[in-house]
């Protein structure tokens, strides 16, 4: 279902505008040659979807197929769809101030921006970190974690990581740099299977703070995905990613558990839920035992989708902070809008309802579109403060 709704985007994406621009540009040409010269990358485009979509597995190597064929459309389709959509938006002006050379000169201006960041965003963008800092003020926290610092890192898809590692470890030393007293991961470790880890084991293992890492699932963990060839192996991998990030790793994975932090005197209990998803997201959570006998402590909640926020831990739980991902903030976004927006209310950055607060991390990492435009890699270093009365 993901690959056909992105094969159907990519569709519209690509025959829309050039409808547009053949039928008020190309098609006037006199040149036969032209007008057929016009048609032949949108051609060769359409005969790679169809291979694609038969051929595609979701395994490594075919989403980094799939992942390079999509940079080709965007790139050939982008500058089309953007000048296309602004002739629209600017037809009064055409039409009836008899502006039409300017209009033009306008969406080409504004086709060759959006070519730039698309280059910018795919060679660039995607390694573009950012150590973004955020003091929260928090009721009930206890005194000896005034200041307490958590790194927050979502989505690395470490999968798509094509450059053998070199953007991950500069990732990685920007994170040490901060000498966190806490690394908090907030799901989707790999696209879909285990082994993608292999390569890059010695690069995580590298991460460190005072309390060590603490991890959850996120929907691309459990590789719903691939065609398995049946639940066993599907399980099978899930085994495996455990495996690796809790023994290879020594990361403290979270499966609807907590544990308990000490400074002093005062704790507080770190609780994670396996994937809460909305459908068609997988939802494996369990809050409730998550929980489990923490009610007395302050809590802070690992939950890979923000949905779960609304949905179950504002209405059932007194918990006062919860650190999530999943939305990529679409990896792209201009000027602070991103569409992602009216799908996921809580999609980037801090938000707080009655003074309790969610943050929402736009993630490290990339899948199936390989670039990131405005929305960049994020590495969130988040400070607790006590909340004055």
């Amino acid at each position: 279902m993901v690959l056909e709704r992105t094969m159907l985007f990519l569709i519209l994406l690509l025959l829309v505008p050039d409808w547009y621009i053949g039928r008020n540009y190309i098609n006037p040409n006199p040149r036969k040659w032209v007008r057929y010269a016009y048609w032949i990358p949108t051609i060769l485009l359409l005969i790679g979807m169809v291979i694609i979509y038969f051929t595609h597995d979701f395994s490594m190597a075919s989403m980094q197929r799939l992942s390079n064929y999509i940079l080709a459309l965007m790139v050939v389709s982008m500058p089309k769809a953007i000048f296309t959509l602004i002739m629209i938006l600017l037809w009064p002006v055409r039409y009836f101030a008899k502006k039409k050379h300017l209009t033009e000169f306008i969406a080409c201006l504004a086709a060759i921006y959006g070519l730039g960041c698309l280059i910018y965003g795919a060679v660039e963008g995607k390694k573009h970190f950012q150590v973004k800092k955020v003091d929260i003020e928090l009721s009930g926290l206890p005194q000896a974690f005034e200041n307490y610092r958590i790194i927050q890192l979502s989505d690395i898809h470490i999968g798509s990581w094509t450059d053998h590692g070199k953007a991950l470890q500069t990732a990685v030393d920007l994170c040490n740099k901060e000498k966190a007293d806490l690394i908090a991961f907030t799901g989707d470790l790999v696209n879909n299977e285990a082994k993608e880890l292999d390569e890059y084991l010695p690069i995580l293992r590298q991460l460190k703070s005072k309390d060590g890492i603490v991890s959850i699932l996120g929907n691309h963990d459990y590789s719903p995905y691939i065609h398995w060839k049946n639940r066993e192996a599907q399980h099978q991998n899930i085994d495996a990613l455990i495996s690796k990030q809790r023994d290879e790793l020594g990361w403290k994975l979270l499966l609807n558990e907590n544990i308990i932090l000490h400074r002093g005197n005062d704790s507080i209990a770190v609780v994670g839920v396996e994937n809460a998803g909305d459908p068609p997201f997988p939802d494996y959570g369990d809050l409730d035992k998550a929980i489990g006998n923490t009610n007395s402590l302050f809590k802070i909640l690992l939950s890979h989708d923000p949905t779960h926020w609304r949905r179950n831990v504002l209405p059932e739980t007194d918990i006062q902070l919860t650190l999530a991902g999943h939305t990529h903030e679409m990896q792209c976004t201009f000027w602070g809008f991103c569409p992602i927006m009216f799908k996921y209310p809580e999609h980037n950055g801090l938000y707080q309802r009655g003074g309790r607060f969610i943050y929402v991390n736009p993630g490290l990492g990339y899948v199936m579109f390989p670039f990131r435009i405005g929305a960049w890699p994020e590495i969130t270093v988040i400070t607790l403060k006590r909340a004055i009365k």
